[in-house]
Parts: structure tokens; C-alpha cells; sequence
């Protein structure tokens, strides 16, 4: 119902309680949350929440006060922070001259470069601006020719600004200030803004609206702003909601927030989401819940399947990370087109691969698919599940004929250049100690333990 637009959840204040707050904040119908970092160290703490939690985003930028160290060199740290899946903009940006924390100078040069960054990667930016009017303007209607999206947050300006800035095509945001009792000039302003053009954030854990000024802020308290915005608009909440919400998802290109996601990084490795779709439907498997992990909604149909080279523009440089590895909710080989395609495309570019697999590709396929591996696949992972093909086929809902399947998949790729892991997870129904032996001293391979959610 809305969407947080920002939210500096990376805050000392919410170390204790975090789950709490995200839980309090999809209570009160909070359904999206943007955090904007305001230096490269928060960026990464925002990163790390955002994979967490689904329905958390990231703007990650150098915030006007943390500015007196500027760097160009900072721009190539944010650009490859940028790349990450759940960042979704560039900010909090700025001016702030009520302020003396950083020179003038220098926190023009960091706006400017960061708003250049922003255009390269089409990217909008979250604004920050305190008494620095003259300057902001000239520098924003300088770079809104090329095409910049801004959000001007917590806005706090003239009417004449707001009007200004909505000409050049961008957006105010409005916080907990508009409950202030003292703040009826900006409670005016927000009455004659169109509705098309305002989104509302929290900028918790500061400008707790009333009631709660004076103590922390959190995003359950967006609903606080949305009502003050309703009443000066005479519209129902429900309305300011849905058009708040709609207004960001166009903004930061949410509109597709139900896309699936193609890449996620867990640890070192990126890992490749190429299907949902399994020809097993394991007890331990969350395919058909929620699909979620380290935060990532892995959720796909059939028909938001892509094609490899959209897989390949995610990737980028696969040297930048360990591995690369197809594993989602799914059976990979399903799609062993398209995931034969994307290893082609690491191998080339000196990356490496692993596949995570059920061993029932050769079945999937009808034909013996490790015979492809060479100068595709470094590292096949295979899941044993149970030495017990009985076991086997109850935890995978399969007939036991496929635990001989697995076998012979273990078997033939022995034989390919590649190495072989079999892999278990550690479900309390399964012994693991047998598992292991059985990989290393029966099969003669690598063992491994998956850990289960």
C-alpha cells in the first residue's frame, strides 16, 4: 500500500530491533522501504539489510556533509556499489549550508560528479538541499537538460522552489515535518502541489510525525504523513497511498517490482536464477512458498523466463566475483540452452562456473548433457539428498528409478573435466555422516553440506 521513499535503517538506533521495525512496517502496510546511504561504509550496511529483507531497497551516494574527504576516485566505489541488484538509485545527494561540516566547493564538485553518475547509469538521485537554493538550482537545471531525474526529499522550501523544480520534470517528497504544528506554511505548500507529483518518506529514525515527535521514527509511521496529505487534499488515505506508491514505482522503476530477480550475490559468488521450474518437489524446498533468500525474491513464472543474453547485461565482468553459479528455486538443466549459453559467456570472459543440480539433466534433456561440460562448467554440484533411494524418492516426491539416475549422473561426469560435489542438506531425517562416506569413499568425490532454512 506504500512505499517508504526514505529510511535511514542502517542507524545506530535500530540495531537492536531491526526485525522488529521491517515486521511493524509490513503491519502498517508499508510494502517498500528505500534506504539512502550517505557514505560508502552506510551503502554497504544498507546493501547487507536490503538482501535481508524482501520489498527493501538502496540509493547508495556521499551525503553533502560527509563530503570534506571528496575523492573522484569515491565515484568508481559507488559505481560498482550501483551494480548491485537492490540499488536503485544514486543519493543522499546535495547541498547543505546551514551546515559548516564540509566546504562549499568541494560539496559542488561531489554533487556534480555523483549527479554525472547517476546519468551514466540512468539512475534517479535523492536530493538533499538546506540553504543552498542559488547554487541547487543552477546545478539542476544544468544537468535536467540531460535528461536527471531528482527527488527532492523531506522538501522544505518555498512554493516558488517546489513549482520550479516539478517544471523540470522531478518530484517533492514530503516527511513528518508537514504534522508540525508550527509548519502551516509547509502544510500550504503541500496543499498545492498535484498529487502526481509528491511521494512520502519517514526519513526515520528522524521527523517523527505527530504524536510521536521527540522520539525515534520508523517507516511504520508513513501512514502519520499520508493522512496529513489526504486531509489537505480532501481524498481518502487509500488514494494518497495509491498514488504516492504509483508516483514511486515510476520514479525508481519499481513498476516491475514483481519481476524476477535474474542474478544475486551471495558472499564472493553471484548466483544465476534461470527457472522455478523442477521436475522434483522436495520436502526441504521452498519453491512454491515464499522463494526467498539472503532477502531476493526468486519468484518466476514460465513466462518471465528471459533469454541468456539478458542474463549476460546482469553479469557484466564475471572475474569480479568467485564464481558463477546457476542455482534458484528451480532445476537449472531445464534450461540447459540457455544456461550452456551464459557459461559460455563467463568461461570467455575468464570467469568461472558452477552448476547446481538435482542430476536428472540427462533425463531432463534426453541426452547426455555432461558430454557440453567441457569449457562450460568448472564445478558441478550435485544433490544426493539420501544414500537410501527409498528416502530418496519421499524428500524429492520421485519415483526411486531417478536415484539411479543421480548415481549415473555422478558417474559420467566424474569422467568430464570438471569436479563433482554431491551435497546434502542438513534435514534432520537424513544421515549425514552416511552421506559423506558415500560421496567420498563410494563415489571417490567432494562432499558438501547445505545448510536448511
Amino acid at each position: 500500500m506504500y512505499i517508504d521513499t526514505h529510511a535511514h535503517l542502517f542507524d545506530k538506533q535500530y540495531e537492536l530491533d531491526l526485525d522488529e521495525v521491517i515486521l511493524r512496517a509490513k503491519q502498517n502496510k508499508v510494502d517498500e522501504i528505500i534506504i539512502p546511504a550517505t557514505d560508502i561504509s552506510t551503502t554497504e550496511q544498507a546493501i547487507k539489510i536490503a538482501e535481508k529483507y524482501e520489498g527493501v531497497f538502496v540509493a547508495c551516494g556521499i551525503h553533502p556533509h560527509e563530503t570534506k574527504a571528496w575523492d573522484s576516485s569515491i565515484i568508481m566505489e559507488l559505481e560498482n556499489l550501483a551494480k548491485h541488484p537492490k540499488v536503485i538509485a544514486i543519493g543522499e545527494i546535495g547541498l547543505d549550508y546551514h551546515y559548516d561540516f564540509s566546504p562549499k566547493e568541494i560539496q559542488i564538485k561531489a554533487f556534480q560528479e555523483q549527479l554525472e553518475l547517476a546519468l551514466t547509469l540512468d539512475l534517479p538521485v535523492i536530493v538533499h538541499n538546506r540553504e543552498s537554493d542559488a547554487d541547487m538550482k543552477e546545478i539542476i537545471t544544468k544537468y535536467s537538460a540531460l535528461g536527471l531525474k531528482a527527488q527532492f526529499h523531506c522538501f522544505n522550501g518555498s512554493l516558488e522552489d517546489a513549482q520550479y523544480y516539478i517544471s523540470l520534470n522531478h518530484i517533492v517528497s514530503f516527511t513528518g515535518n508537514i504534522t508540525f504544528k508550527k509548519f502551516d506554511f509547509l502544510r500550504d505548500i503541500a496543499k498545492q502541489i498535484p498529487l502526481n507529483k509528491i511521494m512520502i518518506e519517514t526519513d526515520s529514525p528522524y521527523m517523527s510525525p505527530i504524536p510521536h515527535r521527540g522520539k525515534r521514527n520508523e517507516p511504520a509511521y508513513l501512514s502519520l504523513v499520508a493522512e496529513t496529505l489526504a486531509q489537505l487534499h480532501s481524498v481518502s488515505v487509500e488514494e494518497i497511498a495509491e498514488i504516492t506508491s504509483a508516483n514511486a514505482r515510476e520514479f525508481f522503476s519499481l513498476r516491475n517490482i514483481n519481476k524476477p530477480i535474474l542474478v544475486y550475490p551471495l558472499g564472493e559468488a553471484l548466483y544465476i536464477n534461470v527457472t522455478n521450474r523442477c521436475n522434483a518437489d522436495c520436502v526441504f524446498c521452498s519453491r512454491k512458498g515464499d522463494a526467498v533468500i539472503n532477502g531476493f525474491s526468486l519468484r518466476m513464472n514460465k513466462s518471465q523466463e528471459l533469454p541468456a543474453l539478458d542474463y549476460i547485461k546482469e553479469i557484466g565482468d564475471p572475474k569480479k566475483y568467485s564464481e558463477v553459479v546457476f542455482c534458484g528455486y528451480g532445476e537449472p538443466t531445464i534450461r540447459w540452452s540457455v544456461v550452456k549459453e551464459i557459461a559460455e559467456y563467463v568461461k570467455a570472459s575468464g570467469g568461472k562456473t558452477r552448476l547446481n543440480t538435482n542430476g536428472h539433466g540427462n533425463v531432463i534433456n534426453k541426452f547426455d548433457i555432461t558430454e557440453e561440460f567441457n569449457g562450460r562448467i568448472d564445478v558441478v554440484s550435485i544433490s544426493l539428498n539420501s544414500t537410501d533411494k527409498e528416502q530418496y524418492s519421499k524428500l524429492m516426491k520421485l519415483p526411486e528409478a531417478y536415484f539411479e539416475e543421480m548415481i549415473n549422473f555422478v558417474k559420467v561426469a566424474k569422467m568430464k573435466n570438471v569436479e563433482v560435489v554431491l551435497s546434502v542438506v542438513d534435514y534432520p531425517e537424513i544421515n549425514i555422516k552416511l552421506a559423506e562416506r558415500f560421496a567420498r569413499n563410494v563415489l571417490g568425490v567432494s562432499f558438501r553440506l547445505r545448510s536448511y532454512f
